[in-house]
């Protein structure tokens, strides 16, 4: 099943148009979330509750177990960050270290192809701009709901630029 929202696309779609939601919204990617930033909690725990038991280490090798922890913590929670954001003039696309605004009349096209690894946005400079907050990983309905919504967010800002 496909969400693309493609010139190239002869296939109607089965689930029919739909409606855009309401504005705000918010698009990110739960289950991946929870379950990157739960290890990363529980990993956090381990590590630097390790350094701390252990009772041959100096202070300074306690102090590198917890920085090592919080590092792991860290890096993960850059990776559970993902989130794209719509409101009244466009949309705001948060990836893992950059974050990126653009107005409604920048977003040609909302992708999301078989195989994809997340929403690719056509943009009217002739780029592509991955949204990571819409990622079909662990919850690829959802990211096809989701990609859905924001094609028809796109489709009616541009046909209503009001």
């Amino acid at each position: 099943m496909s969400a693309s929202a493609s010139s190239a696309s002869a296939a109607p779609d089965p689930a029919g148009p739909a409606e855009p939601p309401a504005l705000p919204a918010t698009f990110r990617p739960h289950r991946t979330r929870i379950v990157l930033l739960s290890v990363g909690a529980v990993m956090f725990a381990v590590i630097a509750g390790t350094g701390l038991v252990l009772e041959r280490l100096s202070l300074g090798e306690r102090i590198s177990f917890v920085v090592t922890a919080a590092g792991f913590l860290f890096v993960l929670w850059l990776l559970a960050r993902p989130k794209v954001v719509a409101d009244e003039e466009g949309v705001t696309v948060v990836n893992f270290t950059r974050s990126r605004r653009l107005a409604w009349a920048e977003i040609l096209r909302v992708n999301l192809r078989r195989g994809d690894p997340w929403v690719f946005l056509d943009l009217s400079d002739g780029t592509s701009l991955p949204a990571l907050g819409i990622q079909p990983g662990i919850a690829r309905q959802q990211a096809i709901t989701d990609a859905r919504a924001l094609r028809a967010l796109v489709e009616a800002r541009s046909a209503d630029p009001a």
